[in-house]
């Protein structure tokens, strides 16, 4: 299946915002103090968060690789 050119774009540069906001989200929820419970232990709250980050960034990749392989065939 061919891509128009405008459409691959589209994918890299959601791909790149997926790689580039999601780290940023998650720097600012590590500072959160809802991360460690008192007894410095992550909690559920931290958890939920990295496996949403993880997830993003893995489909922010594969989107842009999509994006990127659609434009160079």
């Amino acid at each position: 299946m061919q891509l128009a050119a405008w459409l691959s774009i589209v994918l890299i540069v959601a791909g790149a915002w997926s790689l580039i906001v999601w780290p940023q989200f998650l720097r600012r929820v590590m500072s959160d103090p809802r991360t460690r419970d008192a007894n410095g232990k992550a909690t559920k709250f931290l958890s939920v968060h990295v496996v949403l980050v993880t997830i993003s960034m893995v489909l922010g990749l594969a989107t842009a690789v999509i994006g990127i392989t659609a434009l160079l065939a």
